[in-house]
This record gives structure tokens, C-alpha cells and sequence, in this order.
């Protein structure tokens, strides 16, 4: 999973940078609130950040609020690095919207597990998020069995939107999912056995 990182401090965007890179991580980083949010609002952008509270340009808790009005229905997980620890701190970097709060210094092992959280919540909320797309898919299909469906009162075919008629078979297949396997009830196999015997 690809991870931002944003630190305006060189040396503790490398120390992240590289404990990042160290437990698995695809790390882009950058060195201030406006180059995050550049990154931030290309299109195949992390949806995992971790960002310093206090940067040049765009400082941290902004850019989580910018996140969450831009794309509200898009989930991110966002984890704010700050040596403002205090209680209102983390309470405001939460209502911002940031996911979590971590104080500066950090324990790295802590900090390991808290985007480890992070990395697990987004690999639900893709999941989740896929699964939804594929039901929206699914029900749009068994919508386009809904409705009126011209079919012939004699030879049971059915109209489609060119005017063409098909076998009731043909249009379901079209129109859905559903695969057919042939076969022969009573009353017909019957019927053609007395076709058979007469022709015999």
C-alpha cells in the first residue's frame, strides 16, 4: 500500500521515511502542506498518510479537512505527528478528521502498529468498497429484467429494443447472468415420443 509522508524537518521525513520503507511500505513523502496536497490531488493518490501537524504551506489537520469536504464518500486513513501533545492537540487534529494522533517523540514500535491500524481499517474499507460496487452491478442487471416485457403470445419470443425477436433464452442471457442447461419435461418428452412412434 502506498503511504504520504509529510515532514518539513529533513532529517525526520528520512527516519520516517525509511522505518516506513522498512516494514513494507510504498513511501512517497514530501516536504510541505503544499507539495502533500499536490500529491494528494493526483489521481491514483495514498489513502494512507501520515502528516506533520506544523508544516510550510498547508499544515496537517487542514489538509485532512480539505481531504474529507473534496472526496467525503473516499475513505482515507489519516495519522497526524505533532510535538503539540496536549489534550485539545489531539481533540482538534480529530475533529479536523484525522484517524488517529501520535506525539512527537514517538515510540517507533508504537508508531509501527498505529499505521499497521491504518493499513488494515483501508484493506477493509477497499474490500467493503469493492463489494459494493460489484452488488450496485449486480442489481442494475436484475433491473433490466424489471419492467414490461414484450413477448409474443404464440411463439413466446421476446422483442428487444431493435425490434428484433429473440428466444426467451436468449434475451435472460443478455440481460443477466443466468446460464441455461436443456432438458425435457414429462408432458413434452411425451409428446415427442408420440411424434417419434408415428413417424416410425
Amino acid at each position: 500500500m502506498k503511504v504520504l509522508i509529510a515532514e518539513d524537518d529533513a532529517s525526520s521525513r528520512l527516519m520516517l521515511q525509511s522505518l516506513l520503507t522498512k516494514w513494507g511500505y510504498d513511501v512517497i513523502s514530501a516536504g510541505d502542506g503544499n507539495e502533500a496536497w499536490t500529491i494528494l490531488c493526483e489521481p491514483e493518490h495514498p489513502q494512507l498518510v501520515v502528516l506533520d501537524w506544523m508544516m510550510p504551506g498547508i499544515e496537517g489537520p487542514e489538509i485532512v479537512r480539505r481531504l474529507r469536504e473534496r472526496e467525503p464518500e473516499k475513505s482515507y486513513y489519516a495519522i497526524i505527528i505533532t510535538s503539540r501533545s496536549n489534550k485539545d492537540s489531539a481533540t482538534l487534529a480529530l475533529d479536523s478528521g484525522a484517524d488517529d494522533f501520535v506525539g512527537k517523540p514517538y515510540d517507533n514500535d508504537e508508531l509501527r502498529a498505529r499505521v499497521a491500524v491504518g493499513y488494515r481499517v483501508r484493506t477493509l474499507q477497499k474490500a467493503l468498497s469493492d463489494r459494493i460496487i460489484d452488488l450496485r452491478q449486480t442489481l442494475d442487471r436484475v433491473k433490466q429484467l424489471e419492467g414490461i416485457i414484450p413477448i409474443c403470445m404464440y411463439c413466446k419470443k421476446i422483442r428487444d429494443d431493435q425490434d428484433g425477436w429473440n428466444q426467451l433464452e436468449q434475451y435472460i442471457s443478455d440481460h443477466s447472468e443466468a446460464v441455461f442447461s436443456h432438458g425435457m419435461c414429462p408432458k413434452c418428452a411425451e409428446e415427442q415420443m408420440e411424434i417419434i412412434k408415428k413417424m416410425m
